[in-house]
């Protein structure tokens, strides 16, 4: 079972034996800890929840819920899986869990951009800027003043951007440190440096 949680460290590349430069982003990901485990007997799914990270002054509610692992993460994450899991609450995942050459997927929250416009949030054109024109060249312009008369959800409109939950996946592993608790994966990984991923690999 190919599943770890983790924090984005930052990128940086890697030579091969042929003389070939990689760019990689690092994780330290894990030690996670299963926290919770369930089946569809009892849940009606298959899932296994892992605790990253030291928390404290977590709720009573919480703290029992974490009675049984022994331990007191900050960030609990649950992965669905196919089959019943073969583990048990206690059980740590680490990064030698993971292969050179693994296809993973890499979920986080992608960087906040604040406030945007049209132009800059869907790619929107400017609108001429020419001999008198009134200079409203970034304006929306008319949203469906005429019928229906309403402006339908999901309309491409000026708001926030960034800060979504992004999943980017095919990320290949490039470089494993199991001493550190390293894990290096082509290519670029959703959020800022210390955001909290979750790595899921292909069975």
């Amino acid at each position: 079972m190919k599943v770890i949680i983790g924090t984005k460290v930052g990128m940086t590349q890697i030579i091969g034996e042929d003389g070939l430069v990689t760019p990689i982003t690092i994780l330290q990901a894990g030690p996670a800890t299963v926290t919770q485990i369930k089946t569809t007997d009892s849940d009606g799914y298959n899932a296994v929840q892992l605790g990253f990270g030291q928390g404290k002054n977590l709720s009573k509610s919480v703290s029992g819920h974490l009675k049984k692992s022994g331990v007191t993460p900050k960030i609990l994450k649950e992965f669905r899986l196919n089959a019943e899991p073969e583990c048990k609450i206690g059980d740590a995942f680490t990064v030698a869990n993971f292969e050179l050459g693994d296809k993973v997927a890499v979920t986080g929250v992608s960087k906040g951009k604040g406030f945007a416009g049209t132009v800059k949030r869907h790619n929107f054109i400017e609108s001429r800027n020419t001999h008198g024109f009134k200079g409203s060249i970034r304006h929306v312009g008319s949203i469906g003043s005429m019928y229906p008369q309403k402006v339908f959800k999901g309309k491409k409109m000026p708001g926030r951007m960034g800060h979504d939950q992004v999943t980017v996946k095919n990320l290949v592993v490039a470089f494993i440190d199991p001493e550190n608790n390293l894990l290096g994966v082509k290519g670029a990984v959703p959020g800022p440096k210390k955001g909290i991923v979750s790595v899921e690999g292909k069975e």
